[in-house]
């Protein structure tokens, strides 16, 4: 009897894991439907002819699919010229921000001097200010300096915004690092610029990679500073670029769309190819 009773228990707790899986799955599938509607609806809109595009009725799949809101958003516009600045101002603040952020947390981790902590609540404080807050100083101070409408001047404001994050998100991977490895290498004759390339930058290649990423988003995705500092169009970044499409005689939204779909490809390809050095960055940390 006790066993016929235990066994009903145990039929009633299964059945009750069922539907709590039941339930989670329905969830996880209603979320990720709401979250990729509007990545959908941007692509088919980019799709779509423009009486389908302007209809008051929405259509979901396109009856006839066209290309010619790419071919005006590629040809008809600064399309090309804008995403070479982009590529610019991206990569190279990526590259600056990240080196100078390593550089900093070597210093602020490895070595022991006096100030340091205070530096370090400087930079947390320095993270906390608003970016639009500070953008009037900075456009002040960058046009003192002659920094405006120019690359190196939209490279520094972007390095400016990132690199308080950027030390502090690439510290914590210093701070697992065990000192022991350090004094090894200094036992053995290493010196500290053979110990931060051979040693510290593999151990800490998922920290880099996950502070590009940072960067190359609030750089790649900022339109507010490069719209501020930017004065001659064909300087423009590509999210001013995006921008255009909206116009005081109206709105193409299918040209708009297609826009977006441009402007989202370099991001996915960027993505795909940290993917793959994230995963090597970590293997070669825990060989090393």
């Amino acid at each position: 009897m006790q066993r016929d009773m235990n066994d009903t228990e145990t039929v009633k707790a299964q059945r009750h894991i069922h539907w709590d899986r039941i339930r989670s799955a329905a969830a996880a599938v209603v979320f990720c439907i709401i979250w990729f509607f509007p990545v959908y609806w941007m692509v088919i809109t980019a799709f779509k002819p423009r009486n389908e595009v302007m209809t008051a009725t929405p259509v979901f799949i396109p009856t006839h699919w066209s290309l010619q809101n790419f071919r005006t958003a590629i040809f008809q516009t600064q399309f090309l010229i804008n995403l070479m600045n982009s590529v610019i101002v991206t990569f190279v603040s990526i590259i600056v921000s990240v080196l100078l952020a390593f550089l900093a947390c070597a210093a602020l981790t490895l070595y022991r001097f006096k100030g340091r902590r205070s530096i370090m609540v400087t930079i947390l404080a320095i993270q906390m200010l608003p970016g639009t807050a500070l953008l009037i100083p900075q456009f002040i101070v960058f046009n003192q300096f002659g920094l405006l409408n120019n690359y190196a001047g939209l490279i520094l404001a972007y390095i400016a915004a990132v690199l308080p994050f950027s030390i502090w998100n690439m510290r914590g991977f210093f701070l697992a690092i065990p000192v022991e490895i350090f004094e090894s290498a200094r036992v053995e004759g290493a010196s500290e610029w053979q110990i931060l390339r051979m040693i510290t930058f593999p151990l800490i290649a998922p920290g880099i990679i996950s502070t590009s990423v940072f960067a190359f988003i609030a750089a790649w995705n900022d339109y507010l500073t490069a719209f501020t500092f930017m004065k001659d169009q064909s300087k423009y970044t590509l999210p001013v670029w995006l921008a255009s499409f909206s116009t005081p005689t109206g709105t193409d939204f299918g040209g708009q769309m297609a826009a977006s779909v441009l402007f989202s490809l370099p991001v996915v390809i960027f993505f795909m190819i940290i993917q793959g050095n994230m995963v090597k960055g970590i293997t070669e940390g825990a060989i090393k």
